[in-house]
């Protein structure tokens, strides 16, 4: 039986994976009632059930989540993405179903829910869980040291005595090292939901053992989800009222911004429902001067039109990764919500988060005294890294025959589980 337990906890999807020996791996398989799946959406659903009692709450995760908020609309409070709270000094916790929840409670129902589908696929006498981590955490501010005391509750709850932390580039550079034919320098690239984070590590094989040495580290909080706010805010804020004013007393006064930064981080937006920002704005109805707008802005957000929503922009961005031309469809706006985009306009509108994730490239290269020729392999993991303007900043630099890509969705939580067997774990861990 192996001994440790990796733990990608992502921010989009999550993934558990156990060493069989060697370097052989497998993910753990969750039956829930949404089938049979090897990775899961971290995403939660509560409802209310009498059956239950007046306090109980009925839970689901993953896909599971997903369909019971799809087929139970108002009925159903359902949260995504909840990672990106994890650093979050300002996040004290959201009421679901009139309870109080605190990031480390979501979290530990999150993991209860995902044991509970493994069945008897949960490695029962496994007290050693090697969880990934971001170099960056995601958000305004992070505090690293909060999400990781956050993390350690979550797991001390789940049971787990020995809890270690791998950055995630690392966990992936390793689950890829391991089929090096010769010594070799590589640089990870990790594109999360919310987090881009490289790796800069030296592989050297001596008596059949696999040794790293870490080099450097960088990363940045912006990734995919940021991608998606920015599809968001062209696409679909205009339609509900960004740039629109209100009417107070004898002023004209602009709607404020920061109801569409809300809106444009589609993860966020059930934790924004019961916010008194949310409040305040079904207050600004009335005083809008375009209050049709901001009446569809309330209504998106009263019928939990967030993962639609997330659906829409994910479905377009990844067509753009394959042609110059997309259609949005976002059924809720009306007519509004069917538009093209262009590949270019898109790549406008990420130019800024682009040389930022380009800054932090450069910064574990400069950082290091690293020039691209002097690595040898480079490993892009993560949906994010099939954008093409992603792609550019590694074609640009690096020859193409040192660029690898594959194992998105496992790379991490497998390379997590083989570090995990190793007598050196300390050695990696963060």
């Amino acid at each position: 039986m192996a001994e440790a337990l990796g733990l990608d906890f992502g921010t989009t999807n999550t993934v558990l994976a156990l060493a069989d020996g060697g370097l052989d791996t497998h993910s753990l398989s969750f039956t829930s009632p949404a089938g049979v799946n090897d990775s899961m959406r971290t995403a939660l659903s509560f409802m209310k059930d009498p059956q239950l009692g007046t306090r109980a709450l009925k839970v689901e995760a993953g896909h599971a989540a997903i369909r019971s908020f799809i087929d139970n609309p108002g009925d159903c409070r359902f949260l995504q993405s909840i990672k990106t709270f994890a650093a979050s000094a300002l996040f004290q916790g959201t009421i679901v179903q009139g309870r109080r929840f605190q990031f480390e409670d979501l979290m530990e129902v999150f993991l209860g829910k995902l044991q509970s589908y493994a069945g008897d696929g949960w490695p029962t006498d496994s007290k050693r869980v090697v969880a990934g981590r971001p170099v960056h955490f995601a958000g305004a501010q992070p505090n690293a040291t909060l999400a990781i005391e956050r993390y350690n509750e979550a797991l001390t709850r789940q049971g787990f005595a020995s809890i270690h932390y791998v950055y995630e580039p690392v966990a992936a550079a390793f689950f890829f090292a391991r089929h090096l034919k010769a010594d070799a320098t590589v640089l990870v690239a990790d594109f999360g939901g919310g987090t881009t984070d490289y790796s800069l590590i030296r592989f050297e094989t001596s008596g059949g053992k696999l040794s790293a040495t870490p080099i450097g580290h960088s990363g940045v909080g912006i990734a995919g989800d940021q991608f998606d706010a920015r599809i968001v805010d062209h696409m679909v804020a205009p339609e509900i009222g960004k740039g629109s004013k209100f009417k107070s007393f004898d002023k004209v006064l602009d709607v404020p911004s920061n109801y569409y930064t809300n809106f444009s981080r589609w993860n966020q937006l059930s934790v924004f429902k019961t916010s008194r920002e949310f409040a305040d704005l079904q207050s600004l109805v009335r005083q809008s001067l375009e209050p049709e707008k901001l009446e569809l802005f309330v209504d998106l957000i009263e019928h939990d039109e967030g993962y639609p929503l997330y659906q829409a922009v994910s479905a377009t961005k990844v067509a753009l990764s394959a042609a110059d031309e997309a259609e949005f469809s976002f059924a809720p706006l009306g007519a509004a919500g069917r538009k093209t985009v262009r590949r270019v306009d898109f790549e406008q509108w990420i130019a800024g988060d682009l040389a930022q994730i380009e800054a932090a490239l450069d910064e574990v290269l400069t950082s290091t005294n690293t020039p691209a020729s002097a690595i040898d392999r480079v490993f892009l993991t993560g949906g994010t890294s099939f954008v093409p303007a992603v792609r550019r900043l590694f074609t640009d630099r690096f020859d193409a025959s040192r660029i690898e890509t594959g194992n998105e969705l496992v790379s991490i939580a497998h390379g997590l589980a083989l570090i995990g067997e190793r007598d050196d774990i300390e050695q990696w861990t963060a």
